[in-house]
């Protein structure tokens, strides 16, 4: 859907039901694919991606798209509810990211034990990485959101989540460097 005719659904969103469950249809796996990364859990990501889109149409009247993006918009709603949801949880959950994903190499059946050990290698070092750094991953290689729609959702500037995500990269590459020379000690 080009950004004209969304821009029209939204718009009418704000007071036609059928055109705010257009919308939903258009989102909602993603919103819950999202919100089941954080919580490994299919109830709790079903309960989650319908508390986003009641937020989401209880507030259509106050969003505007000059600011950001629905779909950035959308993201953030969800990212602040998986923030309660951590705290009401009081415990920290992976996030399984699909390394296939993050990897411009897409290797055949005959993959090397090697490759899948630099993949599982690669997973390890992301489940270190400090939340923001993996929702970042994730709304990025998953979602295949802009840095600015990033921002948006993590409340930043696109300026910030360069740098945040370049600051990634340098972390992983450190960790798996690090993690490589203690298995090869020279």
């Amino acid at each position: 859907m080009d950004e004209g005719k969304e821009r029209d659904l939204i718009a009418r969103a704000k007071h036609d039901p059928e055109a705010f469950g257009m919308l939903y249809r258009r989102y909602v796996k993603r919103i819950y694919n999202y919100h089941y990364r954080h919580t490994g859990n299919p109830g709790e990501a079903e309960d989650l991606t319908s508390r986003t889109f009641y937020r989401a149409l209880r507030s259509m009247e106050r969003y505007h798209d000059r600011r950001v993006s629905f779909q950035a918009w959308l993201f953030r709603i969800a990212h602040n509810l998986v923030v309660n949801w951590y705290r009401d949880q009081s415990r920290r959950k992976t996030v399984p990211l699909e390394v296939e994903d993050l990897l411009a190499n897409h290797e055949g059946p005959e993959a090397s034990v090697e490759g899948r050990e630099r993949r599982e290698s690669l997973l390890q070092a992301i489940e270190r990485l400090p939340e923001e750094r993996k929702t970042l991953l994730v709304l990025k290689f998953t979602e295949q959101l802009s840095n600015a729609e990033i921002g948006a959702v993590l409340g930043k500037s696109e300026g910030a989540i360069k740098s945040l995500y370049h600051r990634t990269l340098i972390s992983l590459r450190t960790m798996l460097t690090e993690e490589a020379q203690n298995e090869n000690p020279v």
